[in-house]
């Protein structure tokens, strides 16, 4: 049966959804479609030991995979350098301005700084497809032009699909959804793979959310597969794995050794990590309860633990150690917002190239220079860091779980400010973006999903105000309600326009609801599929 395409028509959609293409999605999907289920339904079992043990652990079943003696495979020359990695949606304009920017790589976001609408499922791949061809071009509204720089060199493209656990509803097989993340590489692979190794690249690919080796192990599967199917060289593939997900820091050498034909390195992605250690430990007691989210940082003791851990486990394997986000927006207005902001980051890089990191994100073009400069001085000559050991490093179990180690209170801004960014982050979403300035600050889903699985953790907690009031449905309720009321006066006239009254519907329902939702993605998701 072949593939039934739900979804409008948008441009450039009988381009990219030919039949020979749907025909490997099928492939695909049928292949590896219920193996990504039982992986889903692992992923809750594990959960559900973890809430009454309150404990997680390096296995001992693996014991060998961590004394063995192996490491990945080689970079390939274009990945060899990555000092500063630019990120952001595969929107057309930006797609030129990172590609422009300077940055050795381009993340370009499939998942948490795009969403899953389907003119950007479609749009994404269109906009990808010329880039890796050189005819990309994109011209504003206001009649500004934009095209690719022929003086430099451009950004390397590693694309990042969504996670395993969204489906896309647009495609159907069998009357089943296909997996979102199997579409999003599929399409990148099958339209791409082979021109990107006759222009010197390759197909490579950031792999979001992976909480267990056995979930890398099926990506690893499917990059075998893609390649035979396509007549692509084995190993061709290059994935970096984002280790955004407290089990995942428990198997980092693991998740390598499942990809070492196809690995290129680890992410120290620190905001999906923090939201995945509230969901993880959201019950297990208030040992487990952050403080406001601004005052948890890199250098927090667990924190710090959870990035050198990577650090030494990147550089014993061969692998590439990855910073995380700088997420500032220079303002084009304030020179002293700038200053203070540039410092922060500067302040951030030169931690993190100390630690023996061989690259890291920022989110903004004018921030590259910034991040290349730190990782410049410390690099000189050498293109990472690889020969860097870390030997120095003996990281525990408690180390990475001592979260009480994070120190801070729980404020009523703070609570405020958790509401607003999820309201605004949740319309902005509802209506197609993925990634939302909001107070100079770059918001994409992980930040959201702080904001919101906090407030959840505080209420079910009995958590307290610095100035002791108990935060309680009620409380969240009328907060929310005169967060609304701001919101109202701030955009007037447009007010009507927007979908602030859905936005606080979807994030009362996950912020609020007695059984905790994986992800308010896919609430959004459902909202805007209706």
């Amino acid at each position: 049966m072949a593939i039934e395409v739900t979804g409008a028509h948008v441009d450039g959609l009988d381009e990219i959804l030919t039949p020979e293409a749907l025909d490997f999605l099928a492939s695909l999907q049928r292949t590896y479609g219920a193996r990504r289920d039982e992986l889903l339904a692992a992923r809750h079992t594990r959960r559900e030991a973890v809430s009454r043990t309150g404990r997680l652990d390096f296995l001992p079943e693996t014991a060998e995979v961590r004394d063995g003696d192996w490491t990945v495979a080689p970079a390939p020359e274009d990945l060899v350098d990555r000092r500063v990695e630019m990120t952001g949606p595969t929107d057309r304009k930006m797609t030129i301005n990172a590609l422009n920017s300077g940055a050795r790589v381009w993340l370009a976001d499939m998942e948490d700084a795009s969403t899953p609408h389907w003119s950007n499922v479609i749009g994404g791949q269109v906009n990808l497809r010329d880039a890796i061809r050189r005819t990309i071009s994109y011209t504003s509204p206001e009649g500004k032009e934009y095209a690719l720089r022929t003086d430099q060199r451009l950004s390397t493209i590693v694309m990042r699909p969504r996670g395993w656990h969204f489906d896309e509803n647009h495609l159907l097989l069998d009357g089943t959804p296909l997996v979102g993340a199997l579409v999003d590489f599929g399409l990148y692979f099958f339209h791409n793979a082979k021109e990107l190794l006759e222009r010197g690249s390759g197909p490579y690919f950031y792999l979001p959310k992976t909480e267990s080796h056995l979930e890398a192990r099926l990506w690893n599967d499917v990059f075998t597969f893609a390649e035979k199917e396509l007549g692509i060289p084995h190993g061709t593939v290059r994935a970096t794995v984002l280790i955004e997900t407290i089990p995942a820091a428990f198997e980092m050498e693991e998740i390598l050794y499942e990809l070492r034909e196809h690995a290129s390195g680890l992410n120290a992605g620190r905001w999906d990590y923090l939201f995945s250690i509230i969901k993880y430990f959201r019950d297990s007691g208030p040992q487990f309860v952050l403080p406001d989210r601004n005052t948890v940082g890199m250098t927090s003791p667990f924190m710090r633990a959870y990035a050198e851990l990577l650090v030494k486990t990147c550089h014993k394997r061969g692998a590439f150690a990855i910073g995380g986000m700088a997420a500032f927006i220079p303002s084009r207005r304030d020179e002293e917002v700038n200053a203070r902001a540039f410092a922060k980051v500067r302040e951030d890089k030169e931690r993190e190239a100390s630690q023996g990191f061989d690259g890291s994100w920022v989110a903004h073009p004018d921030l590259v220079p910034v991040c290349r400069e730190v990782f410049d001085r410390v690099l000189g000559d050498r293109p990472n860091q690889l020969d860097r050991q870390r030997d120095d490093v003996h990281v525990t179990p408690e180390d990475l779980l001592d979260i009480a180690s994070a120190q801070g209170p729980i404020t009523r801004e703070g609570l405020e400010s958790n509401i607003e960014v999820a309201l605004l982050y949740l319309e902005a979403w509802l209506g197609g973006s993925g990634a939302v300035g909001i107070h100079n600050l770059m918001e994409d889903a992980a930040t959201a999903e702080i904001s919101r699985s906090q407030i959840w953790q505080w209420v079910h907690n009995g958590s307290t105000l610095e100035d002791g009031t108990t935060i309680t449905a009620e409380l969240v309720r009328d907060v929310l309600k005169g967060e609304v009321v701001k919101l109202k006066e701030q955009f007037g006239d447009t007010w009507d326009e927007r979908q602030f009254d859905l936005a606080a519907t979807v994030f009362e329902e996950v912020a609020l609801a007695d059984d905790f939702a994986d992800f308010l993605t896919l609430p959004a998701y459902a909202a805007v599929s209706e």
